[in-house]
């Protein structure tokens, strides 16, 4: 849409809200089967991606691009009220006239259906993913195992470490990064690999793509996606580990063992050790 107002001369809309106004000035189908609410949320993030963009740009970062690739198939969130979850199945909203998406879920959702508040419908390597945000209330103790106030523990979220605390009396937890790293090493080194091996048939800047070219990367999405699911899996893990060493009188500090990572495609659990602070 902005590349058509620049040839007519206009100002690109970067904002939500005029962004919002186009889509209603429009009309229905301008995004196809979504119903308003889906082209919302497409819109929310084309506008945050550009507003981020321009702040870095003003900062001095000269590297820094507007979001103008185009792609097939972005993520669509839902919010509460306009979706219904019921067991493995979930239907989200349309267009007028349309016939009702409903999509099986593999597993069933680790929250009762009223404390989900958002889904997001995510295509990444091929696959199909809904991403689900709940809420979740707070966690309450018996009163002889209540936080106390007077312990205080920090904690330091690191690249190399994942999380490193320090509590009181020289007592710290280090959850060691030695699996994420050796998973981002294996696949920097297999992608290296990739990109030589198909170096030759690489498509020049404006040449369109072989089939065996886009064979390729569909593959090297899908194994980039893997990657990242691994990373997130691998941090997941390392909070859950460190959780209840955050606070409490008697858990000042936690040693969960875990198996350190061989040099494997797979990724092993984060390793956690107990050090002085």
């Amino acid at each position: 849409m902005n590349r058509w107002r620049r040839q007519r001369g206009l100002r690109p809309i970067a904002g939500y809200q005029a962004l919002c106004r186009e889509l209603s000035a429009a009309g229905p189908g301008t995004f196809g089967e979504l119903n308003t609410v889906g082209a919302r949320s497409v819109l929310r993030r084309y506008s945050d991606a550009w507003l981020a963009t321009a702040a870095r740009r003003k900062d001095g970062e000269a590297a820094a691009r507007l979001p103008r690739r185009k792609r097939r198939l972005m993520p669509v969130r839902y919010y509460h009220g306009t979706f219904t979850l019921e067991g493995l199945c979930l239907r989200l909203p349309v267009g007028r006239g349309c016939a009702p998406l409903w999509v099986r879920l593999d597993r069933p959702v680790p929250y009762p259906p009223g404390q989900v508040r958002s889904v997001t419908l995510v295509a990444e390597g091929g696959r199909l993913f809904v991403d689900v945000t709940a809420e979740v209330p707070i966690a309450t103790y018996p009163p002889e195992r209540q936080p106390d106030p007077e312990r205080v523990a920090g904690v330091d979220p690191g690249v190399i470490h994942p999380f490193a605390v320090a509590g009181p009396d020289g007592e710290g937890l280090l959850v060691s990064g030695r699996a994420i790293r050796a998973e981002t090493h294996l696949h920097l080194r297999d992608a290296k690999y990739r990109r030589r091996a198909v170096a030759r048939r690489a498509p020049k800047p404006g040449q369109a793509g072989s089939r065996r070219w886009r064979k390729h990367r569909a593959r090297q999405r899908k194994v980039e996606g893997r990657h990242r699911r691994r990373v997130r899996q691998a941090q997941h893990e390392a909070a859950r580990q460190h959780r209840p060493a955050r606070t409490g009188r008697h858990h000042h500090h936690r040693h969960v063992p875990g198996g350190d990572h061989a040099p494997s495609s797979r990724t092993a659990p984060p390793r956690c050790r107990t050090v002085p602070a």
